[in-house]
């Protein structure tokens, strides 16, 4: 569907319907992943429904850890990142939509990168280490359709160090978000990105991350919800937590998933790197309520490119990595379109 039939579809569903009116909440502006030296990122949206993949490139290699919270995960070579394993780095992190189908768009990321002799060296073989997570949305239109080799490939094509586009893109195309009690409460997310820049150090730490998630969005400033589950009449958001706290019977069929990137420029070890994806599960904590259960997957990823040579504290870095995946989650959904039966941020805060 075209965007102006997106459009369109959006308009005509929520004409005469009272959205819940939400306090302006404004997108911290500032940073992206690509801020951070080394790190390439690039998207491949599918045209023929909102699904796709973002592959975030390392042409120097990377060093990488991963933290897994969610009891519904699909990931692949995570165990190459365990502090113990051979392989000390990556040459890339692919983000897709399509749930465990979307895996495929691995196959396509090793293709490019072997063709430009990125990877672990075997002699004289190349083997690129590939590793990466996916969300589940198949449930928005044709399930058939979903990122494949090919979709990797592009995405590795488009990466590039400039800005990362936001919302209904990449893995984000798909994403959603409030679905404890189904689809037809639910909003639409997407994808965002956000960064720091400590002091006059030169470290910088920067997130990216595809908002799929169960439960509701808060912004953790104002303790509001801004997006997620809504009531059945448009009237005003469920609020997911104070349902449960009244014992409210919830959908157990939910299938989500939020799923990141954190990344410095500073030297980090693979176990240093696996603490600090750790740590930066707390932006999501502080912002996804309920977050990590048994229908997420949630997955991130933390790589540490070692393009400045500043000694830096892991915890310090950790506990920046979980501030900046605070503000890439807030701005997944701000700025994220609505597509037809998913209302988005911007479609609440324009008619409330």
């Amino acid at each position: 569907m075209k965007r102006r039939e997106f459009n369109r579809a959006v308009a005509a569903l929520t004409a005469g319907v009272a959205l819940p009116a939400i306090q302006a909440t404004e997108a911290d502006p500032g940073g992206s992943i690509t801020d951070v030296q080394g790190v390439k990122v690039g998207h491949f949206t599918e045209s023929r429904r909102p699904t796709g993949c973002t592959v975030l490139l390392f042409e120097k290699g990377a060093t990488a850890g991963v933290d897994v919270r969610g009891g519904a995960p699909g990931t692949r070579d995570t165990d190459l990142l365990n502090p113990v394993t051979t392989v000390q780095q990556v040459q890339a992190i692919f983000l897709s939509g399509g749930s465990a189908f979307g895996l495929d768009v691995a196959s396509g990321v090793m293709r490019y990168l072997e063709e430009h002799r990125l990877g672990f060296a075997m002699g004289d073989i190349i083997v690129p280490i590939v590793p990466g997570a996916i969300l589940y949305d198949l449930e928005i239109g044709d399930a058939k359709v979903r990122p494949t080799a090919e979709s990797g490939y592009k995405a590795c094509q488009a990466a590039t160090t400039e800005r990362v586009v936001e919302g209904n893109v990449g893995a984000g195309a798909g994403a959603s978000i409030g679905k404890m009690f189904g689809p037809k409460q639910a909003m639409k997310s997407g994808l965002g990105s956000a960064s720091v820049r400590v002091g006059d150090t030169g470290i910088v730490v920067g997130a990216l991350v595809a908002v799929n998630a169960v439960g509701d969005v808060l912004d953790p400033k104002t303790g509001q919800i801004i997006a997620g589950a809504r009531k059945a009449d448009g009237s005003g958001f469920m609020d997911s937590m104070a349902r449960i706290r009244e014992g409210y019977g919830v959908r157990a069929d939910s299938a989500n998933t939020t799923i990141g990137v954190v990344a410095t420029n500073v030297a980090l070890d693979k176990a240093q790197a696996t603490k600090v994806a750790q740590m930066a599960h707390d932006g999501l904590a502080r912002t996804i309520y309920p977050v990590h259960t048994p229908s997420d997957g949630d997955t991130i990823f933390a790589v540490a490119t070692g393009a400045n040579s500043a000694r830096a504290n892991p915890g310090a870095i950790g506990a920046l990595a979980a501030e900046v995946m605070t503000r890439a989650v807030l701005r997944a959904v701000m700025n994220a379109r609505g597509i037809a039966g998913l209302p988005s941020y911007s479609d609440l805060r324009s008619r409330g």
